[in-house]
């Protein structure tokens, strides 16, 4: 993230005054809003002062809160990797739902969010995962291993549909999970790149209709 002409200032003593977990204090406002512009654009076209700005941060208060650029995007990536993962749970262990409804209502529930930004907001992760080439190497692990719990909460829900008889007794679900969100983000980013839901629509047509008919053969 390009920093433009401002000032790398040596870190204050001791912690801010105010709770920095609140929503409204200083250095979650700076995450917030970060997150938010980086499902956008990308780290490297974004400058730290956007994002100060965005979050009515005074430019001189980026390093009280953050080490470093390096410092900001890893907890840029927790931030996310924390928020999707309730997410994830809020679908995936609704006990309302079938288990491949939930899948479907996460799926439904992913696309309306992207609508409502008129598709201009893609996946944090996979963003990074795109410019990968430019950031410090020490962001790869940390974006893998984010895909990698993503992966391992769906298996966890198509073991259920698999124990619920919806797709077959011998599915490999930790591979199923694996090819959704390969699969799932290309789409994403293919959305994102043309405006339009199509690609969303077809990959998770597929996926299912893959399940479904896989289950028919075997009956």
């Amino acid at each position: 993230m390009d920093t433009g002409e401002m000032v790398v200032a040596p870190r204050r003593r001791g912690r801010p005054r105010k709770d920095q977990s609140q929503p409204d204090a200083p250095r979650a406002r700076l995450l917030r809003r970060g997150v938010a512009i980086l499902t956008e654009k990308g780290f490297s076209a974004v400058r730290i002062e956007e994002v100060l700005t965005a979050a009515e941060v005074p430019k001189g208060s980026f390093y009280y809160y953050f080490g470093s650029k390096e410092d900001f995007g890893f907890a840029l990536i927790d931030e996310y990797a924390d928020y999707f993962a309730a997410k994830l749970d809020r679908w995936f262990e609704d006990q309302t739902l079938t288990p491949l409804d939930r899948l479907r209502a996460f799926i439904a529930d992913a696309r309306e969010g992207m609508a409502r930004h008129e598709f201009r907001r893609g996946c944090l992760v996979g963003n990074l995962g795109q410019e990968m080439g430019a950031l410090p190497p020490s962001f790869r692990d940390r974006l893998t291993a984010v895909l990698r719990d993503w992966e391992a909460r769906t298996a966890r829900c198509l073991t259920a549909a698999r124990d619920a008889g919806e797709i077959p007794a011998d599915a490999d679900c930790v591979r199923l999970a694996e090819f959704f969100w390969i699969g799932w983000e290309g789409a994403v980013l293919r959305t994102k790149l043309e405006r339009d839901p199509a690609a969303l629509d077809t990959f998770a047509e597929q996926f299912l209709a893959m399940i479904a008919d896989d289950t028919h053969e075997r009956q």
